[in-house]
């Protein structure tokens, strides 16, 4: 755990990098191994998602063949499986697809940023804040005028803005947005089991729903605030890009090279907590996935640093079939897809935290 949460050694420090070498690597690649294989796991990945995302879509009470959803979703299916796939089932393919994007591609931010793997929403509190949020909303009455997506929405903002003003100290390090946003998320977490406690048996239920992370009944109206926060936040991700390259070298050899260290540290964070904080607002706070993803998408890839967009895709990819998985496990029951990416996320976080103490690194 030490090693995960600690900056690196001096010996091994990036800061000891020379400057040439440090633009050479800095550089976005050109040819060689990186490009081709990340281009290759990206489209095996979107297939992968598509044909999964394919199957949620066949499954339900009326099973249909995939050959009947794929031709519903091209325009061409007769109207009652046109109003099974597209209306019913559609919405909840969409919302899923969308928060695993989301998630990933935030996950993936906030580990380049931070320079460690553990640094995910989940884990500095942004996702608590949200769900203190929801909870404090649905219990104490604040939820008349707004809805649980705006609720969560303010919390991670709010939680996003607290974590980096404590972490400010003439500037900001990942190390110490990790150790404040630990500290924050364990008070958010305080928060929400206090006023569970203290709540009514049905305000209890309701809070739990929504935080365990869940799929079921989600309809239009979670799909189009987060589909157009996604066509606004991912782009951006994808042009700081090449800034978050020169910071995984470290503050001096990226200010060397003319990286405005803080504004671009600051924009990254804002960027990953926009992404989040949309995706936890549309389907509460769903567990690992932003944790897991890039890791999973970084050792596909073979980069140094989690690709945003394999990551994003992974993310995609998890919580489709974690949805999946909720639905078809127990026969007539369907899960919360948070239960699902919980088990099958606890154990990613048992291997970072085993590797690192083995290495003795945080990655």
């Amino acid at each position: 755990m030490t090693g995960l949460l600690s900056p690196r050694t001096p010996s091994r420090g990036p800061s000891r990098i020379p400057a040439r070498v440090a633009f050479r690597l800095a550089r976005p690649p050109v040819s060689g191994v990186v490009r081709p294989r990340l281009i290759a796991v990206g489209a095996g990945l979107a297939l992968a998602a598509f044909l999964v995302f394919c199957l949620g879509l066949s499954v339900g009470e009326v099973p249909l063949g995939l050959t009947d959803v794929m031709r519903s979703l091209a325009g061409a299916g007769d109207p009652a499986t046109d109003l099974i796939v597209r209306e019913l089932r559609l919405p909840r393919a969409l919302t899923g697809l969308l928060v695993g994007i989301a998630f990933g591609v935030s996950g993936a931010l906030f580990q380049t940023v931070t320079l460690n793997p553990l640094a995910s929403p989940d884990m500095i509190g942004i996702t608590q804040g949200a769900g203190a949020a929801v909870v404090a909303g649905i219990v104490l009455g604040w939820d008349a005028g707004l809805s649980t997506q705006s609720l969560g929405l303010l919390g991670a903002l709010v939680t996003a803005l607290l974590v980096y003003m404590l972490a400010w100290k003439r500037g900001t390090t990942g190390y110490r947005i990790v150790l404040v946003g630990i500290g924050i998320s364990w008070i958010c977490t305080s928060v929400t089991d206090y006023l569970m406690a203290h709540g009514g048996q049905f305000e209890a239920q309701a809070s739990l729903g929504w935080l365990v992370g869940n799929l079921n009944g989600r309809d239009w109206n979670a799909v189009g605030p987060l589909a157009i926060a996604l066509a606004v936040l991912v782009p951006v991700a994808l042009l700081l890009g090449r800034w978050m390259r020169t910071l995984q070298l470290g503050d001096d050899v990226a200010k060397g090279l003319g990286t405005p260290v803080q504004p671009v540290r600051l924009a990254t964070l804002l960027t990953g907590v926009g992404l989040v904080a949309f995706g936890t607002a549309a389907a509460g706070p769903v567990a690992f996935v932003a944790l897991a993803a890039p890791q999973v998408a970084q050792r596909l890839a073979r980069t140094a640093w989690p690709p945003p967009v394999a990551a994003g895709l992974t993310g995609a990819l998890m919580v489709l079939a974690a949805d999946l998985l909720a639905r078809e496990v127990i026969p007539g029951t369907e899960l919360p897809v948070g239960v699902v990416t919980g088990v099958l996320g606890a154990p990613v976080l048992l291997w970072l935290l085993v590797r690192a103490n083995r290495v003795g690194s945080g990655g």
